[in-house]
């Protein structure tokens, strides 16, 4: 029951990790990139637009794995909480589908899939352990 949980962290992981250390998040428009780096928040001037793409790209990918990394840790040493408490599963359920809703709306094929399969493992996990 527990690999469930593990293939749905795995796959959450393998897509962090790929946004998190790609540099494929950048404009091919070179004009748009200069225009970034020159261009103020209306919130603030104390940062570009740039920055702020880069800050933003980090801080999403690093809390998409702490929160792989977190569930894969609790499925390896902690797996009754699991079994135990609805929560930790509904929770995730309902954050990941989250991520599923931008990445269709907002994002492109690729992390739409990888975060849909995270999603299906989740659900499979809930379904197998509970019902």
């Amino acid at each position: 029951m527990g690999i469930w949980v593990i293939n749905s962290c795995n796959s959450w992981n393998l897509t962090s990790l790929t946004h998190f250390f790609s540099d494929k998040f950048s404009s091919r428009n070179k004009n748009v990139i200069d225009e970034m780096k020159s261009s103020h928040l209306n919130l603030t001037k104390e940062t570009t637009i740039w920055k702020a793409w880069i800050g933003f790209n980090a801080s999403h990918s690093s809390g998409a794995m702490f929160i792989g990394i977190i569930n894969f840790y609790l499925a390896l040493e902690y797996f009754t909480l699991f079994q135990s408490d609805h929560f930790f599963f509904l929770f995730n359920i309902l954050t990941i589908g989250f991520y599923v809703w931008l990445a269709k709306k907002y994002w492109f094929k690729i992390p739409f899939i990888g975060i849909l399969i995270t999603l299906i493992c989740y659900v499979l996990s809930y379904l197998i352990i509970f019902i």
